[in-house]
């Protein structure tokens, strides 16, 4: 177990559901809150390397591990967009309710409405980097349903239900981001050196 660590994120909705699976992964003793740290631009090509950058800035910064993540939600219709892009995909400024909007948008009249969440995870403490990924198969529904959740769950449906649909423990134990860290959890137990995990088998880089 890691005795305390910080999770690198500002979005407190994304904060929340991570100390939520953190918690219940047995993977930190204690998080810490209520620090500060400089906006991390996330530039990266990947969800891999955004994950990283702020795992990264965030330990530099606070001097404690770092466990951060980075979700895409790739639709197939759309050749795997919006991906890397998935936050900002109704612009730079665009809230939850203006990317589903979006992606409704550029839906209309397909058939073909498989989709994924992927989310990588990532830990960075000085001496370790590991990155680790989960996934969700699901398809996107034609219009909102639910109360809970945030971003996509809307309108993010597996076997029958959307995201928002589902109670918030069961998510948790079944999300793209729960499967993330849970692996992530699984490989700092069994140790090891600087590595990336796919989900499969873990490969050194």
């Amino acid at each position: 177990m890691i005795d305390r660590a910080v999770v690198a994120s500002k979005n407190p909705d994304k904060i929340a559901e991570m100390e939520a699976i953190l918690v219940d992964s047995g993977i930190v003793g204690a998080l810490v809150a209520d620090l500060d740290w400089p906006d991390v631009v996330e530039d990266g090509a990947t969800l891999t390397e955004n994950a990283l950058l702020k795992a990264r800035a965030v330990h530099a910064a606070t001097g404690l591990p770092a466990i951060a993540d980075d979700t895409g939600l790739e639709v197939d219709a759309l050749d795997g967009a919006p991906g890397v892009l998935t936050a900002r995909f109704a612009g730079p400024e665009a809230t939850y309710e203006d990317n589903v909007t979006a992606l409704l948008s550029a839906l209309a009249g397909v058939a073909d409405r498989s989709a994924r969440f992927r989310t990588v995870a990532a830990f960075v403490d000085g001496a370790r980097e590991v990155a680790v990924e989960g996934v969700l198969e699901g398809r996107i529904a034609p219009s909102r349903r639910g109360s809970g959740g945030f971003g996509y769950d809307p309108v993010f449906e597996v076997d029958g239900r959307t995201l928002a649909e589902i109670p918030v423990a069961e998510k948790n134990q079944m999300s793209h981001r729960s499967r993330a860290v849970r692996a992530l959890a699984d490989l700092l137990r069994a140790d090891g050196g600087t590595r990336t995990h796919n989900g499969r088998a873990p490969t050194r880089t």
